[in-house]
């Protein structure tokens, strides 16, 4: 078997083999984990600059987790629930095969609330969103509530120069 093909062949059984584990809101971690893979080193300094902590550290998240788009969960959720990065890793293990929302919701992060929505939102890494910023594919078109549009009768929503 050539090369090439070995290499389509593992690909394309890792994608069936971790495409469970993206299901649902959480999708985007699938392109945030093809990423981390096409520059692994990248990915760790990136995952070092925003959570503030050392290459080593990254580092050994990742292996205890297995994969770099968990790692940046692991991280994140730590983060967000103002938990230590060791008792995340534990509820991991324990639940990663109930979903990232589960894991959420037993750190302390309630379904609905603004953080469970910036965690479903995509990463703040600018890596595993659908072209950059999350907050463009929110609800709505940006033009407000139809009360104004936010110039509360000051004008027609321009800037004075």
């Amino acid at each position: 078997m050539s090369r090439t093909r070995y290499f389509l062949l593992a690909f394309l059984l890792q994608l069936v083999v971790v495409q469970p584990v993206f299901a649902g809101d959480f999708a985007w971690l699938q392109r945030l984990s093809v990423q981390a893979q096409a520059d692994p080193s990248g990915f760790v300094a990136k995952l070092s600059a925003r959570f503030r902590i050392g290459d080593a550290e990254v580092r050994t998240v990742i292996s205890n987790v297995g994969s770099q788009a968990d790692a940046y969960m692991v991280l994140r959720l730590a983060e967000m629930s103002h938990q230590p990065v060791a008792e995340v890793t534990r509820v991991y293990r324990q639940d990663r095969r109930r979903g990232w929302g589960v894991i959420a919701r037993r750190l302390g992060i309630r379904p609905g609330s603004r953080a469970f929505h910036a965690l479903k939102a995509g990463d703040d890494l600018g890596m595993g969103r659908r072209g950059g910023d999350a907050r463009r594919h929110g609800r709505g078109n940006g033009h407000g509530h139809g009360h104004g549009n936010g110039n509360h009768g000051r004008g027609h929503g321009r800037e004075a120069d």
